[in-house]
């Protein structure tokens, strides 16, 4: 487990083309709120969001890869401009090794971030693996990174930083927004 960019970790990011992202505990907080008709509401971080639509901008594949569905996550992606949204997914590996076979991607090209034990499996593949704060204590040891941020709370936009400004795309994020890419 890595709580710092170092040249192996460095390395892991240097290929990820696509960032795979487990919803509830890492897009949210993994709080599931139901009304009395049963409808649910999910509580989402806009700087996430907006770190998710910078990738997109620099043509990085998003997917959303969940245990449960959802039609608030739907809503969240539509707006976000995420098309890849697999949703009632049991056993990740095999679901996503499946998907990258019909479509010529390398486990090289993939990050993914994850909270809880039903992930371990596609973290462990995946080019390079993180997680958050609040993970279950059995997946941080097992990872490339922990964010210091939770869930839903800044850990995606943390992560998305992280491969940015590893493969050197920060600079023009900086240039973008003007401010000093040193941030």
């Amino acid at each position: 487990m890595h709580n710092t960019l170092d040249e192996e970790l460095a390395e892991k990011i240097k290929g990820v083309r696509w960032l795979v992202l487990d919803v509830d505990g890492v897009l949210t907080d993994g709080c599931v709120i139901m009304d009395d008709d049963g409808r649910e509401t999910k509580h989402f971080n806009v700087r996430d969001g907006h770190a998710l639509k910078m990738m997109i901008r620099f043509g990085y594949n998003i997917m959303f890869l969940t245990g449960r569905r959802s039609r608030v996550l739907e809503h969240r992606a539509k707006d976000l401009g995420v098309t890849e949204i697999h949703q009632k997914i049991l056993n990740k590996l095999e679901y996503f090794s499946e998907f990258m076979g019909k479509r010529g991607i390398s486990f090289s090209e993939v990050a993914y971030m994850g909270d809880d034990i039903v992930d371990i499996p596609l973290m462990k593949r995946a080019a390079f693996s993180a997680t958050v704060a609040d993970a279950a204590e059995e997946v941080p040891p097992l990872v490339d990174y922990v964010s210091p941020y939770r869930g839903g709370a800044g850990a995606v936009r943390d992560v998305c930083k992280m491969i940015l400004k590893t493969q050197g795309k920060w600079k023009e994020v900086a240039e973008r927004y003007h401010f000093p890419d040193s941030l």
